[in-house]
């Protein structure tokens, strides 16, 4: 079976336009949640959230995405194509007939396109209903349709980099973009593709949706005079996950073709398990049945007969009271109690929030980029340690150290489970 590599990273997050800047906020222990601007919350209980900033700036004055073509896209599609155009060049992968773009030239009928997102351009969607009942019909953009589909974000990647291979969308909720990388991953296994541009993209911080989830009791409340205190995995004063936005693309590649252009490595991608708990719309398995099986078969996926050789887990960690205690079930019962605390375990999500469809490719590219350092990023505002979660959450500063395999989970709406499973490459 073919080994697949991860050979470029592209971030956009709350913390940082870019994987550089991303991943020295994360290093640095920076939170990125603050009061929400995008629009008055005064109307929400909840008035919190994880916001891209400067976008344009990183995006168009980087030449990552063009000035013209961006007027006709969503915001999850423009995040979509800022970041793949990032990966690739960070690849080292030349657009064709782009002018300055240096580097290698894949055959892009082997080049395919995975996306997870979990809501497209609601944004958009949200303007044309105002425009037509206040309007009607006739005044509708021409472009709405192509602009809200969430399939608009591959196409345009696709599109972007002249990758001919299939470009498809996942839409499994919170496990959109983990799903996307784990089919991307045997796309490549399979021989489908030699190169699979995948992530995920999500761009929701409106009125409609936060008060929609606010609706629902999902979303942290308590912290609104304190935004980046808000989002605490683990603890036991934790109320709610804390909405983000942003998208990571990561290229992935067959490991025959990554040598062959003598191409840098941040890590293999080595197994992928998904199941569905079948139990609830919204909450979780409690006993973490499905959790357990997802992970059991991505370890056994990637060849991992022993466990002790987990060192890492970007645990999905929402904040809320349901998930966290369940994932420390899960990760109890998959490596048992005295195992399970020689584990690293964070959740990244108060750095750049829970960003529903893209958080599984956020914390991909976080996990293979802690491999790749030997750093273990820390789970911050962890100041109420819950006495029931007893794990070793990495508490408040990151940690020095060499992480052989890694996880990374990712759990949605609907019981979707996703695991995907990293390994350390030589040199």
């Amino acid at each position: 079976m073919k080994k697949v590599m991860i050979t470029g990273i592209g971030m956009l997050t709350a913390v940082g336009n870019g994987k550089d800047a991303t991943w020295e906020a994360v290093k640095a222990g920076t939170p990125g949640i603050t009061r929400i601007t995008k629009f008055d919350p005064s109307r929400c209980t909840s008035q919190v959230a994880a916001e891209v900033k400067g976008f344009d700036e990183y995006a168009i004055g980087d030449g990552l995405l063009d000035r013209k073509e961006a007027r006709h896209m969503a915001d999850f599609t423009k995040y979509a194509v800022a970041t793949a155009v990032e990966a690739w060049k960070d690849a080292g992968f030349a657009r064709k007939g782009v002018e300055g773009d240096a580097g290698f030239q894949p055959d892009m009928d082997r080049v395919a396109t995975v996306l997870g997102n979990g809501i497209g351009g609601l944004e958009v969607t949200g303007e044309s209903f105002k425009t037509l009942f206040e309007k009607g019909p006739e005044r509708l953009s021409p472009l709405a349709i192509p602009e809200l589909i969430a399939n608009e974000g591959a196409g345009n990647i696709s599109i972007a980099l002249g990758a001919k291979g299939a470009s498809h969308v996942l839409v499994t909720a919170c496990a959109s973009s983990t799903d996307a990388l784990g089919y991307a991953m045997d796309m490549i296994r399979c021989g489908r593709a030699d190169v699979v541009v995948a992530g995920g993209a999500e761009a929701v911080i409106m009125e409609f949706c936060v008060g929609g989830f606010m609706k629902e009791k999902a979303l942290a409340t308590k912290f609104n005079d304190c935004p980046a205190k808000a989002c605490r995995p683990f603890n036991i004063d934790r109320d709610g996950f804390v909405m983000g936005e942003g998208a990571a693309v990561l290229i992935l590649e067959s490991e025959e073709h990554a040598k062959a252009r003598g191409a840098k490595v941040y890590a293999e991608l080595a197994g992928y398990g998904a199941t569905c708990d079948a139990y609830h719309i919204t909450a979780p398995d409690p006993s973490g049945d499905g959790a357990v099986k997802a992970i059991e078969i991505a370890l056994k996926d990637a060849g991992i007969e022993d466990r002790t050789t987990v060192d890492y887990i970007n645990a999905h960690g929402t904040s809320t009271k349901l998930n966290d205690a369940m994932e420390t079930t899960a990760f109890k019962r998959v490596f048992g109690d005295e195992q399970a605390k020689k584990i690293n375990i964070s959740s990244t999500k108060p750095y750049h929030g829970h960003c529903l469809g893209a958080t599984g490719a956020i914390e991909a590219a976080l996990t293979a980029l802690a491999i790749k350092e030997g750093f273990v990023p820390a789970t911050i505002n962890y100041e109420n340690p819950d006495p029931e979660l007893d794990l070793n959450y990495t508490p408040n500063v990151g940690v020095k150290r060499d992480i052989r395999v890694a996880l990374s989970s990712s759990l949605g709406f609907g019981g979707h489970n996703g695991i995907l499973v990293f390994k350390k490459t030589e040199g």
